[in-house]
């Protein structure tokens, strides 16, 4: 059974990676770039000081002098963070299973961008779950559908590129999508909790 899923997962890896054209490969690679969505973060945080500037209505006496964005985009940045060392710091290496890119089996058969093959682990992805803490918990706490459509898209984009580029198989993906969205629901506990969302 286990080896016909990771049959599975090798062949859906396979079909995404193996489309591709020259356009292709240079947006994937774009979208890839962690530094191509810093315009998004801004956007993200710009929207949460707009909408969240005065201080914090909770009965945490500490809280009630700081900015609830405040409070809001620190609780943001450490669910990424925190994904992406469950990801990375701890999953890769227990699990370590090594990237499509890493196996002698698809040498020559993947097809590289630019030599690109990343780490030598690749599951969990920490594209999937940083990406997915950040969309989910900003979208608990806006709670607009445009705005959770579009980081979703997002997210699905950044997920795609990296089976496009051949660094993770689809459950590399799966794996990373779970652990952001359980520390995103974590942190939107945390703010529940606070009394800074309801």
């Amino acid at each position: 059974m286990l080896e016909q899923l990771l049959h599975i997962d090798t062949e859906m890896l396979l079909a995404i990676n193996g489309w591709h054209a020259p356009w292709a490969d240079s947006l994937m690679w774009i979208i890839s770039a962690k530094a191509t969505w810093i315009p998004l973060y801004v956007l993200l945080i710009g929207l949460l000081v707009w909408r969240y500037r005065q201080p914090a209505s909770t009965p945490i006496k500490w809280l009630q002098k700081v900015p609830a964005c405040v409070v809001m985009i620190v609780l943001i940045a450490l669910a990424v963070g925190a994904a992406d060392f469950i990801a990375s710091g701890i999953l890769k290496d227990l699990v370590a299973r090594p990237r499509p890119t890493r196996v002698p089996e698809l040498e020559g058969v993947l097809h590289l961008v630019n030599g690109y093959r990343s780490g030598q682990y690749g599951f969990v992805s920490s594209h999937a779950a940083n990406t997915m803490a950040c969309a989910l918990l900003f979208s608990l706490i806006w709670r607009n559908k445009i705005a959770t459509s579009g980081l979703m898209l997002w997210v699905a984009a950044n997920c795609y590129s990296r089976m496009y580029l051949g660094v993770h198989y689809p459950t590399d993906i799966l794996g990373g999508l779970i652990v952001g969205s359980l520390v995103a629901v974590v942190g939107f506990w945390g703010l529940r909790r606070c009394h800074l969302v309801e």
